[in-house]
């Protein structure tokens, strides 16, 4: 049995930081967005041990991959003992360390095949519907835009943005993505947040506590600040897209792309063909609605 899944990409419309749990992991408030565009996931039932491939040779297989690390904790749960008799390749189109949440959408992806294949289903929709709270408590232990990803379309995200409400979805719109030539670790954005903000384990942010009705997308991104200080890059596609008609543009996640939404195709792909005279590695694609991606 051979399935294929696409894994999509993703952008935060809003994010913002309230605080650090006890635990020193951030507290969120983020709106979350799936994107048309997508890797592939395709899984097979084969014999012999786990095997993992990706046909990005710069991306690890072992169990430093998202998706190596799902297939296992996948099999400990509901099989006991190693992982086995699975292939899983992927194929990448998503850029990595973008705050697209490429790897997390592969994870999700693999997710749902194994789900599939476990139960011997034919729909996406299906492996969805019939995952157990234990399997969704897994998802959100791999991280949190793992679990975003088994939802899909618009999401709110909180608490260490594992907790998910869906947002209704708007009609698809437009969106480029830039990318400056250089990534942006996670952990580094989250802690030059803190340490600009002076913000302690088991604090929260105060001055936050009037940023609207949950929900709203406002295109704000409290990291973006302190990324683009130490890249100036960021803050210059942000404006570039601006003044390229982008209604909205910021840096997604931790960076390092940043998104822009446009009303009309036509706009988009102006701006698309701008930044690539300017040199920037560029992605036309738009937001993906919820119905779309497990269908």
């Amino acid at each position: 049995m051979v399935l294929t899944l696409p894994a999509f990409a993703k952008i935060n419309r809003d994010l913002r930081i309230l605080g650090r749990d006890s635990e020193g992991y951030h507290r969120l408030s983020t709106v979350f967005e799936t994107l048309a565009l997508h890797d592939t996931i395709t899984l097979e039932a084969s014999d012999g041990p786990l095997q993992v491939t990706c046909s990005d040779a710069t991306l690890p297989t072992d169990d430093r991959n998202l998706v190596t690390r799902t297939v296992r904790r996948w099999w400990a749960a509901h099989r006991g003992g190693e992982a086995q008799g699975v292939q899983v390749h992927v194929e990448k189109r998503i850029p990595m360390q973008a705050g697209l949440g490429g790897g997390s959408s592969d994870a999700a992806a693999t997710l749902v095949a194994l789900t599939m294949l476990d139960r011997g289903l034919t729909r996406a929709a299906d492996a969805c519907a019939a995952m157990t709270p234990a399997d969704r408590a897994l998802a959100a232990g791999l991280g949190a835009d793992v679990a975003f990803f088994l939802v899909g379309g618009r999401a709110l995200g909180t608490g260490r943005g594992e907790q998910l409400r869906p947002l209704a979805d708007e009609p698809p719109r437009p969106v480029v993505l830039a990318q400056p030539g250089f990534g942006v670790a996670t952990a580094d954005a989250y802690r030059w947040f803190a340490e600009a903000a002076g913000l302690r384990p088991g604090e929260a942010l105060h001055r936050w506590a009037e940023t609207g009705r949950p929900g709203v997308v406002a295109c704000t991104n409290d990291l973006e600040a302190e990324v683009a200080a130490r890249h100036p890059e960021i803050g210059a596609l942000v404006r570039f897209l601006t003044r390229c008609g982008a209604r909205q543009a910021a840096m997604t996640g931790s960076g390092s792309v940043v998104f822009g939404v446009f009303d009309d195709a036509p706009g988009a792909r102006r701006a698309a063909a701008a930044l690539r005279g300017a040199g920037a590695a560029t992605w036309e694609t738009s937001t993906w609605p919820r119905a779309a991606c497990w269908s």
